[in-house]
């Protein structure tokens, strides 16, 4: 393909839909942000009212994430492309599983510093979205800044930042 691609063809191409976070990716300006918001939005309701099935999509779509990411990066023809957005739909369900309670204040610390993170890549992010490549490349970064940003989150909850 090696272009970026239509609405249409997202619809030809289920893991693209995937992939491009239901045609969010496609946004001209910042894809991963937009993706990420998209994300949030989604997840929240089935958070808030049906945990299990919050904790089962994130198990689900961690596990065929890598070759979701990878087969979207092949179709497109570009590693990485900024339109792949389904390791940032993981990455912010990541957080917001793991938040010390479910409020507009905490889901707006969530998607704040997972984006601050996911962004500057501080190390060893950095390295690994450099370093490994593939599927599994594309979505690891993000699992590791949604380390971070839960890692920040519950700093603050603690005092111990």
């Amino acid at each position: 393909m090696h272009s970026i691609p239509t609405f249409r063809t997202l619809l030809k191409h289920p893991v693209m839909l995937l992939g491009f976070g239901f045609g969010s990716g496609l946004s001209p300006k910042a894809p991963g942000t937009v993706g990420t918001l998209l994300g949030l939005v989604l997840f929240i309701p089935l958070l808030v009212w049906l945990p299990l099935a919050a904790w089962a999509l994130l198990v689900a779509g961690t596990l065929m994430g890598a070759a979701i990411c990878g087969r979207s990066a092949q179709l497109v023809g570009v590693h990485d492309h900024g339109g792949i957005v389904w390791d940032e739909f993981i990455g912010i369900w990541m957080v917001l599983v793991c938040l010390p309670e479910q409020s507009w204040l905490y889901w707006g610390l969530a998607f704040v510093t997972f984006r601050v993170f996911d962004i500057f890549k501080p190390w060893p992010i950095r390295w690994a979205d450099e370093s490994i490549g593939g599927g599994l490349g594309i979505l690891l970064d993000d699992i590791m800044a949604a380390c971070y940003a839960i890692m920040i989150i519950w700093g603050l909850q603690t005092g111990f930042l």
